[in-house]
This record gives C-alpha cells, structure tokens and sequence, in this order.
C-alpha cells in the first residue's frame, strides 16, 4: 500500500492533497470563467452574450451534479475500503461509477438536444439573449460526455494521493482553453459559439488524460474492462453517498434559475449579467475551501476506515481553522474591492455602479460557509450520507430558494431581496450543518478514542 494517510502529519496530508487540488480546480473553473471574461468583451454584444451564458449556468451545473453523483459518491467510498485494504472492492467501486457516468452523459446529451430551446426559455432567455444562449449550449450539450469523464472520473485519482495527477487532469484542458478561446471567439469571429468549441475540445483532452492515468501502470487502482459494469448494490451505496454532491449542485442550479427568473422581473437582462458577474466570483472565492475539504475527505475517511479516529478529528479541526481563516481575506477583499472584481469580466459602467452594491450584499455572510463546507465534508467523508443531504436541501431548497421568492416583495427590496437570500442562509444553514456534526460526530468519535484508550490501557496492565 502506497499513500498510507494514518501515517504522518495530518495537516500535512491534507495540504499536501489539497493544494494540487485547489490548483487544479482554479484551472477547472477557467473553462468557464475564461469563458465569460471574453464573452464579455465581444464588440457591440458582451453585455447581452454574458446574459445569454449566463442563462445556461443552471443547465451547465445540472450536469455537473451528475458528474458529481458518481464522482464524489464513489471516490469516498474507494477511500474507505482503501483503508481496510480491500482493494478489490475499491476497483469494483471505480469500474461502476465509470459506467454509470458513460451512461448517463449519453441520456443527458440526447434529451438537452431535443429540448434546448423551451429550456433557456424556461430558464429565462429573452428574445434579445435566446440565440446566445441556444448558440452556445447546443454546442456545449453535444460534449457531455468528455465533461462528465473528466469531473466524475479525477476525484478517482485524487482519492489514490496522486494530486498532482490530479491537477495535470485540469491544468492541460485549462490551458487548451485559454488558448482556443480568443483564437475562435475573436479571430475566427465564432462569438459565444467559439467559446463553446474551445470548452469541448478541452474537456475531450482532459477526459483522455483520466483514463489513460488511471489504465495505466502508475495507478494504485486501475480501471480495468471486468469491473466497467452496473452493480446494483454499489450503485446504491455510490449513490446515496454521492446525493450530496448531486444536490450541491443541483440545488445550485434550482437557486440560478430561481434567481434570473425574479430578476427578470424586478431587474431584467442587465442583472441577469450581474448575477452572472456574482456567480463567477463567488465560484473563484469559494475554491480554496472547496479544495480544503476534496484534500481533507481521502484522509478522513482513511483513518476512518483504520479507526484511527484521534486523526479523524484533527482532520476536521484543521479544515475548519483554515477554512476560516481563507473565507475571512477573501470577504474583505470583496468588501474593499468591489469593482475590480467585476472589472474582470465586464467594465461596463452601467453594470459597474449597479453591480458593486450588490456584490456587497451578496456577500455579507460568505465567512459562514466555511461551516457549511466543514460539515458537509466531514458527514461525506465518513459516508454518513443522509446527514450530508439532508443539510444540502436544508441551506438552498428550504432557505434560499424560498427567501430568493419572497424578499424581493418584502419593503420595497424588489432585486436586493434576491442578492440578500444567499448571505442568510450562509448563516442559519451553515451553523445548523455545523454544530449537528460537531455534537453527533466530533464528540462521539472523541469518546470512542477514549473508550480504546482505556482498552489498550486495561488490556496492557492485565499482561503485566
């Protein structure tokens, strides 16, 4: 056995996974964000096309939550048996989860094709951004399948210890991407549908890159022909711990296209751009401690399986702290700097002066969701799925979809009510997931240590 987390530095574990993660979905979030950033400078459209791509996010996200189904399902799962050395059962683990993503990219391909127009409708596409955000999504729909491979299948590698592998995955389609984008948007004139290619291409080397590593020699499990099958049984375990994966991001989308469609409403197609413009930055800030908990789960739910649970807890101790400690810088970076985030994907001084107010409401509360992240990792980490879900639906379907509706008719507030929902359920969401794990995991784990403790202690007193 290679990459033995019960061993060394728990911190230093988690860092040392962490940081090639964090780097590498800094370049993940390039594909899209690369993306706005030119879109929005297309002569004479960039406002509308960035509204137009924007429409698109709850689609874009809807199947990176099934990506993330499999993905953050099996992944923990292939961590855990790894720590019982059961290696067969965490190559069966990988070989249905890559099945089940084949799968299920190739019925999402086929039913966004069919139904793209009435869905950017129903997502709020006006006339004006329609042939924007149809132009770009036929074309991002068509490469589902190389983007569900290549989220769904990295975590696989990052579960092993290979972070670096792991970050290569992301770095070469980043890359690609960044280079394809002003190549086909502006000096082929392609507009938003350049962008679309250039995200396609990308994701298809990315995805090649993941199943030559993990065929290879190199990889501690390999993702061999026998074990590419459905399993009825690891399904429903992949799945019941990926279910919080899926309804991050699918509640994610549910609170997009809650969003754009009140402020069509009370704002219309320009604060539709300034959502948009949010979302871009909050997907940046929120990247550190996302990568916190990807490089905290495989240690956690290592010495979880080795019942090494002194290291469990120093685990969650220690992406809490740093988690806190990141969330904090960032906030006041936003506070103080406004407009230069926003100056990264548009310098229009309409959606400037609109929009830097409600940048700052938007993320009054974003230090708590560093006790969102803690938990929800910590209850997925050791595959405790049902907590995990639960406080998934809890912040988004039952606080922000409910408050994006109804703060908007509250006092006059109209589109600060929608930008004021997130923030409140930062802090009632994020403390709720927090404090249940820390009573029911953190403590009891602390005296199942002690309780061995006074085993080894009993036991060692007897021999003598």
């Amino acid at each position: 056995m290679t990459n033995d987390f019960s061993k060394g530095s728990v911190g230093g574990n988690i860092v040392r996974l962490a940081v090639p993660i964090i780097l590498a979905e800094f370049l993940n979030i390039l594909y899209n964000i690369v993306d706005r950033i030119y879109i929005g400078r297309i002569p004479g459209a960039g406002t509308l096309a960035l509204t137009g791509v924007g429409v698109c996010f709850p689609l874009i996200t809807m199947i990176s939550a099934f990506a993330g189904l499999f993905g953050t399902g099996g992944a923990p799962l292939c961590s855990i048996a790894r720590g019982k050395q059961d290696l067969k059962r965490a190559s069966d683990i990988m070989g249905v989860s890559f099945f089940m993503l084949v799968a299920t990219a190739l019925g999402l391909t086929v039913f966004t094709e069919i139904f793209l127009v009435p869905l950017v409708r129903a997502f709020g596409a006006s006339g004006a951004t329609l042939p924007y955000a149809a132009g770009y999504m036929r074309i991002y729909a068509a490469g589902t399948l190389f983007v569900m491979i290549s989220l769904g299948m990295n975590p696989f590698i990052n579960s092993q210890g290979f972070g670096r592998v792991g970050m290569m995955t992301i770095a070469i389609g980043a890359a690609l991407n960044i280079a394809l984008d002003p190549l086909f948007i502006f000096v082929f004139g392609m507009g938003v549908k350049g962008a679309a290619w250039a995200t396609v291409i990308s994701q298809a080397v990315s995805a090649l890159w993941v199943v030559r590593f993990l065929t290879g020699k190199k990889a501690i499990l390999r993702l061999e022909k026998s074990t590419v099958r459905f399993d009825a049984g690891l399904a429903r375990q992949i799945c019941s711990l990926g279910l919080t994966g899926f309804i991050v991001n699918f509640t994610n989308s549910a609170v997009q296209l809650t969003c754009n469609k009140m402020l069509s409403v009370y704002g219309g197609d320009l604060y539709i751009a300034i959502m948009t413009v949010l979302n871009s930055v909050r997907t940046i800030t929120s990247l550190p401690i996302q990568g916190i908990g990807s490089g905290a789960q495989p240690v956690i739910g290592y010495n979880y399986g080795a019942r090494c649970y002194d290291r469990v807890r120093e685990g969650i101790r220690f992406q809490t702290i740093l988690s806190l400690i990141i969330t904090t810088v960032e906030w006041l970076s936003v506070v103080l700097w406004p407009a230069a985030w926003i100056r990264l994907f548009n310098a229009d001084p309409e959606l400037l002066a609109k929009g830097a107010p409600a940048l700052n409401l938007y993320f009054f509360g974003f230090v708590m969701m560093t006790f969102q992240f803690a938990g929800q990792n910590s209850f997925t980490a050791l595959g405790k799925a049902k907590q995990a879900v639960f406080f998934s639906l809890f912040r988004k379907i039952v606080i922000v979809v409910p408050l994006t509706i109804l703060l908007p008719r509250i006092g006059g507030l109209g589109v600060n009510g929608v930008f004021l929902a997130e923030p409140i359920s930062n802090f009632v969401g994020g403390l709720a997931c927090f404090l249940t794990m820390y009573f029911t995991v953190y403590r009891k784990l602390g005296r199942e240590e002690e309780n061995r403790g006074a085993k080894r202690e009993k036991k060692t007193r007897h021999q003598e």
